[in-house]
């Protein structure tokens, strides 16, 4: 799955800010054919443009990438600040679509309107809309690196891993392997990843981690080598039944498991070889030190190689560097046609839309496809009643703005990205790496691994000082359903009431993802 971080900047004295650094979507045009939400979105934030001059040349960004390859968007950004004459001109267009029907263009026209002439006034915002509450998120210290067994001596045979996905669903495969190579005393090769004809990206893992470091770091909880012993190397592993897909394995499938059906096929061929291996792990229940030693794997074993990490330090250095009356604040705007295609909401584009979406699922999603013709599935209006749809990009927008939004910068020019960027993957890292340093996190998908990852590493690393703004997507549906209506005071104090909701320091729920929640006691330390 692609992802999207966007930085904006928010001068603190007025307003509080958001941050640089970022990534495009993944390609969503095919030859011929422009998708219907490239359409809507498009016209929409040409609107948008309208409205506030260059300040919204970023929203016509957030287009653009859904149109481009998965690349960090960084280099195409143009600072833009507040300015006392904005100009609004916005026409209201209608479109007519299958049987008569009239699809309304420009949904939140009147909406980013009223945003443009708010965000001209400059107003102060009050600053705990940027602050994550400090007294109880700083009492929870990071302590996975702590240790208490021996080493695996990792007799029992060899695990390799091809992991799918993205880099973020890799780096938990990652982790998971590491996790089972100790749960059955084996010793892990450097794991691989898998082609994807969506990411296009050839990168292994020393493209964007340094081997040695996860190898060094690991060795006092298992065995890692580099490949497998010459005598096995040659051995059929699918023809010896040592291949297992995701098909073969349940996900979040217990470590008892694992014991029981994949020990047995290590123990008799001496290999295994896990493909895919796409969230097959539980998070509950799960022993306390094996979950310790996720959270080791995630946060202290996985760094980047030299040339990303290079980029990271050019980065952070002009974070650093930057105006300090301006915080930052990386957006991560979730909304290409697979992440669409797969809620089963709908956004505005009639029966086009809906014929486009059905199409692409039954080509990539023919589960979900089966699945609705058989079932009685939530209809698309309750779907997004209950916060389960994902913010638009102008839902985006105006989230931004009613939080205070001001200007959107970049941080990496064109030549300092372009040794990344026929590299999906590796430009996905730099997306991560600016989400995780920026002085605020907000996300527009809760689903997404990246902000599943980003969200857990400012927990673990940020001592109450790195908030994530979490959307209250049920709130703020119904919120938006009467954007025809609205007045934009209120509609601004509702969107921060629902921000406000989100702030808690919860230890980790049961079940739920450590990567996301490290407050638990095998990942933090709780300090009284």
């Amino acid at each position: 799955m692609s992802s999207s971080a966007d930085l904006y900047n928010i001068p603190s004295s007025p307003c509080q800010s958001p941050r640089p650094g970022q990534k495009k979507g993944r390609r969503t045009r095919e030859r011929g054919k422009v998708f219907w939400y490239q359409k809507k979105g498009a016209k929409g934030i040409v609107g948008l443009i309208c409205l506030v001059g260059l300040f919204f040349v970023f929203n016509g960004f957030m287009v653009f990438r859904l149109q481009a390859d998965d690349e960090i968007s960084g280099e195409k950004d143009v600072p833009v600040r507040n300015s006392s004459s904005i100009s609004v001109s916005i026409k209201g267009e209608s479109k007519t679509i299958g049987k008569g029907k009239r699809l309304r263009k420009g949904t939140y026209d009147r909406m980013l309107a009223l945003a443009a002439h708010a965000l001209a006034e400059n107003k102060r915002e009050p600053k705990d809309l940027w602050q994550e509450l400090f007294v109880p998120a700083s009492a929870w210290r990071p302590c996975a690196d702590r240790r208490n067994w021996n080493p695996s001596e990792g007799n029992n045979g060899y695990i390799l891993v091809t992991a799918n996905g993205g880099i973020n669903q890799q780096r938990v495969a990652v982790c998971n392997a590491v996790v089972i190579a100790r749960l059955l005393n084996s010793t892990l090769v450097i794991p691989r990843f898998m082609y994807s004809s969506v990411w296009r990206d050839v990168s292994q893992f020393s493209d964007i981690y340094q081997e040695e470091h996860f190898i060094n770091y690991l060795t006092p909880d298992i065995p890692i080598v580099k490949e497998l012993p010459k005598e096995l190397q040659s051995l059929d592993l699918e023809a010896i039944g040592s291949v297992v897909t995701d098909v073969d394995i349940g996900k979040e499938s217990k470590p008892s498991f694992y014991l029981k059906n994949i020990l047995p096929v290590l123990l008799k061929n001496r290999v295994v070889h896990f493909v895919g291996f796409g969230n097959r792990l539980a998070f509950d229940p799960i022993p306390f030190q094996l979950q310790t030693l996720r959270c080791r794997c995630n946060f202290h074993a996985l760094q980047f190689a030299p040339k990303i990490q290079e980029t990271e330090n050019n980065l952070q250095e002009k974070l650093g560097h930057a105006v300090k009356a301006s915080r930052y604040l990386a957006l991560h705007l979730r909304f290409e046609i697979d992440m669409v295609a797969h809620s089963l909401c709908e956004y505005g584009g009639g029966e086009e839309e809906r014929k486009e979406l059905e199409a692409y699922r039954e080509i990539h999603f023919p589960a979900l496809t089966l699945l609705k013709k058989t079932t009685k599935l939530p209809s698309p209006a309750m779907l997004r009643e209950e916060g389960l749809c994902p913010l638009t990009p102008e839902e985006a927008v105006l989230m931004l703005a009613a939080l205070g939004f001001v200007t959107k910068e970049k941080l990496l020019s064109a030549t300092e990205l372009k040794p990344f960027m026929n590299f999906s993957s590796q430009l996905a890292a730099l997306d991560y790496i600016a989400c995780t340093a920026s002085d605020a996190f907000a996300m527009t998908d809760s689903g997404s691994q990246l902000s599943s990852l980003v969200s857990g590493f400012r927990i673990y690393y940020g001592g109450g000082k790195m908030p994530t703004i979490r959307p209250n997507k049920r709130r703020l549906a119904d919120i938006f359903r009467k954007n025809n209506t609205i007045e934009w005071k209120i509609f601004e104090q509702r969107v921060r009431k629902a921000v406000r909701q989100t702030k808690h320091v919860l230890q980790r729920p049961k079940a739920r993802s450590v990567y996301r929640y490290p407050r638990c006691k095998e990942c933090m330390c709780l300090t009284e």
